[in-house]
């Protein structure tokens, strides 16, 4: 170390800890407090610089990013209100468990309560959603208080991918001078015998300063043996695979678990297991959302064994929520994610390992489909038969997701925004054997920090990546767009614009207007031309599903970031929508 003062000195501790602990990326916002945070990552060979021109972009591009990645990234902020717009993004990594280190410089404590200028309480600023919060000691030229540094910083990382992961809030003091300015006299100076010194909290260790061994919960034998006991004698039985934090690893398992069964998956389309491989060797439902509705003389399943968070679809909450059946909800930190309290048993314990062990002491009889699921597979390729042509004709905005899902490359990710889109996604996505990775942010659900969130993703892998969203999200996150150019990322986004909120069309409030249309749908008549002359990227109106695939295929295929905006009327998708379910219940 040859820090010239002790603000340099504890950023570059700070850096020095995260980077040997294995932190690879961090999203910076400009500001004067968190100089010597900044400083220290732009001169770490190891870490990877993302800058943004304002917090909350910055907090969803790092969310984004370690949602596709499974690894945190860092975030720095100065003090006062920029660290109050990394908060949504935080609440969001909190509700679906992605991993988040958050530093928020902070004024020395002697100016708190003080009126001094961009100086608030910044103590536990985020409350509950986050895994844990240390306030850091203020910089000292002391061996041990480095060596607590170090630590602290190691077991906050470690903290933020533990079980559950989710984000991780250290709040960081600091007094002038904050630039990398040598002080020999004055105030913030560093003896010259500390500096030369060979002290373990200055050298650190090679590697991390507090290596963390992290185990993975598993039931034990009789436990998993009692569970099975009551899975083999289920005849109806179900997977239902719900949105996941991560997806990938657990893909495998799930598949050798149906197999071993011989039951239906029921998957959202953010679960990662409603595409892959795995597809054409057992039964994987992607049409249920409809066609459950129209299922009342089916008989309710016996057992049904739950994975991650609470389905998308309403319509098949409502039909878990009236089955007569046991209902095991496996959660790896042991917490209830199912709202409407009919689950009879809560398994925790890893889903991976869960699911192999519980593959291994079950299987189907004769390795057959049973009655049951051929009722299901029947009902995925009569939905599809009837649902499909309608998809390649009439364009509506369940058409643009289905058809963006079957346009995707293989390999390839689709970040789907909240209201519409993933709804039209879960709906229409057609189940496919490419490996397709389907990210959202259905923690919170909020439409805030979308294209950020994409950009993030983006950032952390070389597949093409597919935004869609609608025209709200767009607006609400459109300065999202400068990390194309600043960050050096790219993508397709899909806008779908229906000049407004289109999601009220489904609430019984779409009856009473006024106040509908200006309080609710709130339409806002822009065009979004402009915004490619803006930030630098290309810009695209289609007019028919069979030019969107064209656009997409283009797009992907080509270096740069394109925005294709397909315009829709909200109310006559919804009709569209509300007449194609009508029709499948009636086949049905």
């Amino acid at each position: 170390m040859t820090a010239p003062n002790l603000a340099t000195l504890w950023g570059e501790t700070i850096v020095d800890e995260l980077a040997a602990s294995g932190l690879d990326a961090v999203c910076v916002a400009p500001g004067s407090r968190s100089t010597p945070l900044t400083v220290a990552f732009a001169d770490h060979p190891d870490v990877r610089v993302f800058s943004h021109l304002d917090e909350r972009s910055a907090a969803f591009f790092a969310l984004g990013r370690s949602r596709k990645t499974g690894e945190p990234t860092a975030l720095v902020c100065t003090s006062g209100t920029a660290a109050a717009n990394f908060h949504p993004a935080v609440i969001e990594a909190d509700r679906s468990r992605v991993p988040l280190v958050v530093l928020t410089a902070d004024r020395p404590a002697e100016l708190r309560d003080s009126g001094a200028n961009q100086t608030v309480d910044q103590t536990k600023l985020y409350g509950d959603a986050v895994r844990s919060y240390r306030c850091l000691p203020e910089p000292a030229a002391e061996d041990r208080r480095l060596r607590s540094l170090r630590t602290t910083v190691c077991r906050a990382l470690a903290t933020s991918t533990g079980t559950p992961p989710g984000p991780v809030h250290l709040n960081v003091p600091v007094a002038k001078p904050l630039e990398p300015t040598d002080t020999p006299d004055g105030v913030g100076s560093i003896p010259e015998s500390f500096a030369a010194s060979d002290s373990l909290g200055v050298t650190g260790r090679d590697g991390p300063f507090v290596a963390t061994s992290q185990g993975q919960l598993r039931l034990s034998d009789r436990e998993l043996a009692r569970v099975a006991s009551e899975i083999d004698d289920a005849d109806r039985g179900l997977i239902v695979a719900g949105p996941s934090n991560r997806p990938t690893p657990a893909r495998e398992a799930l598949a050798t678990l149906a197999g071993a069964t011989g039951f239906p998956v029921l998957a959202d389309p953010l679960s990662g297991v409603r595409f892959g491989d795995h597809v054409s060797d057992v039964t994987v439902c992607g049409g249920y959302d409809s066609y459950l509705d129209a299922a009342g003389d089916w008989p309710d399943p016996d057992a049904v064994i739950r994975f991650g968070a609470s389905p998308t679809s309403k319509t098949l909450r409502r039909y878990l929520r009236d089955a007569d059946a046991r209902q095991f909800v496996v959660d790896p930190a042991g917490a209830w994610r199912e709202a409407a309290f009919t689950a009879t048993d809560l398994v925790t314990a890893d889903p991976t390992g869960f699911a192999g062990g519980l593959a291994a002491r079950v299987a189907a009889d004769d390795g057959t489909e049973t009655d049951w699921t051929k009722r299901f597979a029947r009902a995925e390729r009569s939905y599809w038969d009837l649902v499909g042509p309608e998809l390649d004709g009439t364009l509506f905005e369940g058409s643009v997701a289905g058809r963006v899902v079957e346009a995707l490359p293989d390999p390839a990710t689709l970040y789907v925004s909240n209201s519409m889109p993933v709804r039209d996604v879960d709906r229409f996505g057609r189940p496919r054997t490419a490996d397709l990775s389907i990210l959202g942010n259905r923690g919170a659900s909020g439409i805030d920090g979308i294209t950020s969130s994409a950009l993030g993703a983006a950032s952390g892998t070389d597949d093409p990546l597919v935004l869609l969203l609608g025209d709200l999200a767009y607006y609400h996150d459109m300065n999202g767009l400068l990390a194309v150019a600043r960050c050096a990322v790219d993508a397709t986004v899909v806008l779908v614009n229906n000049d407004g909120g289109g999601i009220f069309h489904k609430l019984p409030i779409e009856s009473f207007d006024p106040p509908f249309t200006d309080q609710f749908k709130t339409p806002h008549g822009l065009d979004f031309e402009s915004t490619g002359d803006l930030y630098d990227v290309g810009f695209e109106r289609v007019a028919d599903g069979d030019a969107l695939v064209d656009a997409v295929s283009s797009s992907v295929g080509s270096a740069g970031t394109q925005v294709i905006e397909v315009t829709t009327d909200a109310a006559e998708s919804h009709r569209h929508r509300e007449r194609l379910h009508e029709r499948v219940c009636e086949a049905f």
